[in-house]
């Protein structure tokens, strides 16, 4: 399937980079009109109750908000008050059709994507007026939602007491106060406050990009340090630092020796070859890794039967649900948050080609290898990717 951006036709995806990402929110009429029809709400509460699904109950009554986790019963789901919301995280894990609908949002690197929420609710649902520390789009699939997007928040943003989930009454100036149908799509920047209710029963998809913050980054620098050393040099790092002579009780710890030590660190850090390359990694295994669990089913592809497909006219195409980016000077492919080395020139092309969107038709494939040889191996490498499920084997229509 292919999908053109969700944009309006006057803005051009450089436009929407320089003036609207993290910037300020913009409604899309009709933007994404593939996902109409793909679910109605009786489907989202089956899949809820799935034992392998991640997935919320959120309740209101008299002002107060409950929350539970899945897995679900199906007496959860039941005898529920005015107002409640269902809400299924990573769900193109269960549905590759919504999975395609990413290509709608191509012109943002695929490895800022986090996953795609679904959130059910009946006429006046809601789940409270907040803001999200992630950019979103979110898109109509089912029935009718007010969307009200307001003033930017910040850390220091108060939060209603005694809550379950981070709610605040005050929603700033209205910059936006709409109705969305079936196929609109609201683009949020991250921090920014919003506020949907439901007119009708409705389902609102929310497709999710994150980046890493100082925490992610520093325990990936830090698993890297410990676990990859023998891949990468870290010599550097396993050198004492020099300590000042100056008197002191021995047990105390002078805040001059800590901002010592840190002027130190840093120092290392800003002059070490070592370092640029074990930043380099940490930060392609955090944007590269799932926050949620891959879930594969258990197949065994064989070369020919591949190969005999593709001929037929089918293609190859990474499955939405795999986290998928390379780096160049070194040249290196990350998989779901794992470096995978020790593939050949032959794998590494086919990859790339991959991850950055392209179809491998059967021309396309054995166009780019040097014999037969060398198109077998290929082959049977591929069937180990569509075993791990990395990528999908579509048949010809």
């Amino acid at each position: 399937m292919n999908i053109p951006f969700c944009l309006p036709e006057n803005i051009t995806p450089q436009d929407f980079l320089q003036n609207y990402w993290q910037k300020r929110p913009l409604l899309i009429r009709n933007g994404l009109p593939q996902i109409v029809d793909l679910f109605e709400p009786n489907d989202i509460l089956e899949l809820a109750l799935e034992e392998e699904i991640t997935a919320r109950l959120i309740q209101c009554q008299n002002e107060q908000w409950s929350v539970k986790n899945s897995p679900f019963e199906e007496s959860d789901l039941e005898n529920l008050p005015e107002q409640w919301s269902v809400m299924v995280q990573n769900l193109e894990q269960w549905s590759p059709e919504l999975g395609e609908l990413w290509q709608a949002f191509g012109y943002i690197p695929q490895w800022q994507r986090d996953d795609i929420m679904v959130s059910c609710s009946p006429k006046n649902g809601t789940v409270g007026k907040h803001y999200d520390e992630y950019d979103v789009f979110l898109v109509q699939g089912y029935g009718e939602r007010r969307w009200q997007v307001g003033k930017w928040c910040d850390p220091s943003t108060e939060f209603k007491p005694n809550q379950p989930i981070r709610i605040f009454d005050d929603m700033g100036d209205l910059v936006i106060d709409e109705v969305m149908q079936p196929g609109d799509v609201l683009y949020v920047p991250s921090r920014m406050a919003h506020y949907g209710v439901s007119e009708t029963d409705s389902l609102t998809f929310s497709f999710g990009l994150r980046y890493p913050n100082a925490a992610d980054l520093l325990c990936k620098f830090t698993e890297t340090l410990d676990k990859e050393h023998d891949l990468l040099p870290t010599s550097e790092f396993n050198i004492p630092f020099r300590l000042s002579p100056n008197e002191q009780p021995n047990a105390l710890l002078d805040p001059k020796m800590v901002a010592n030590f840190k002027r130190q660190l840093i120092n290392l850090l800003q002059d070490s070859e070592q370092f640029d390359a074990i930043f380099a990694h940490a930060v392609a295994s955090a944007v590269s890794s799932r926050r949620y669990e891959q879930l594969t089913e258990e197949s065994e592809n064989y070369p020919d039967e591949v190969q005999e497909v593709l001929e037929a006219g089918g293609w190859l195409q990474q499955d939405a649900n795999v986290k998928m980016l390379y780096t160049e000077n070194p040249q290196r492919i990350y998989v779901n948050g794992e470096w995978i080395d020790e593939l050949n020139e032959a794998e590494t092309n086919l990859l790339i080609r991959i991850a950055n969107g392209d179809s491998i038709s059967w021309n396309k494939l054995a166009s780019r290898v040097k014999d037969q040889a060398e198109l077998e191996l290929l082959l049977d490498t591929i069937c180990d990717w569509l075993d791990m499920g990395w990528l999908i084997l579509n048949e010809a229509e």
